[in-house]
């Protein structure tokens, strides 16, 4: 393969909604590139093994990307994890970085594609199921109809002004903050589902406002959708 840095999505969580074309990506690619310093702790390398062990003898490239706010360190980190893939293309070797759900989700992937751009390379994103089309299709719903809205939320940021907007909102990330968005969510009128772990052994559903929890893993979000 050319030299080129692809943002792989691996789905959810379920192995089998990783997309063939994912898979293929995966098994040509020269280095597979996982977010945290521990390949076998990625969740995302867990996801693609689910699918193809035979993906445990590449070789693997694990780049540490802090959780953290602070803007500083991002950067730090994200210049840090560039450079390690931009030694990879510059050695003419494809370099895979694997991502949870879609990359072009609030995804990782993307802070470091805008650094290998600019250095002069090649990117490529392979979509993936986002997790809020797993949520929604576990609890057998549709998110939206005809004129219906749809609202991407990263919970993380706040959501009381977010859910006064017409339509289905999808809370990201919810688990950190879910005190407040139990107590947010409560006051609408709107039907409440929560998932944690979709997709996953230990995935939990909930629905309605009133039966969430007060905390909840970090793999969590909440879809709320207007009474029809």
């Amino acid at each position: 393969m050319n030299p080129i840095f692809y943002g792989v999505g691996v789905g959810p969580g379920d192995p089998e909604l990783l997309t063939l074309k994912a898979l293929r990506m995966m098994r040509e690619a020269d280095v597979l590139a996982v977010p945290g310093r521990d390949r076998d702790a990625s969740l995302a390398y867990r996801i693609a093994l689910g699918a193809d062990q035979s993906l445990a003898d590449k070789e693997c490239l694990c780049i540490p990307m802090p959780m953290t706010k602070d803007a500083k360190k991002l950067d730090e980190s994200h210049a840090a994890g560039a450079k390690r893939i931009c030694e990879q293309l510059a050695a003419g070797k494809s370099v895979a970085f694997l991502t949870l759900g879609d990359p072009t989700v609030y995804s990782t992937y993307l802070y470091l594609q805008k650094r290998v751009k600019q250095a002069g390379y090649r990117t490529q994103i392979v979509n993936g199921i986002a997790s809020f089309l797993a949520a929604a299709a576990a609890f057998d719903i549709g998110l939206v109809e005809q004129r219906d809205q749809l609202h991407i939320i990263p919970s993380t940021y706040g959501v009381e002004q977010t859910l006064e907007l017409s339509g289905t909102k999808v809370l990201m990330k919810a688990g950190k903050q879910m005190g407040v968005v139990k107590a947010a969510v409560s006051q609408t009128a709107d039907d409440i589902y929560m998932i944690e772990n979709c997709g996953m052994e230990n995935e939990r559903m909930i629905c309605g406002a009133q039966e969430l929890p007060e905390d909840a893993g970090y793999y969590s979000l909440i879809i709320v959708k207007e009474n029809s």
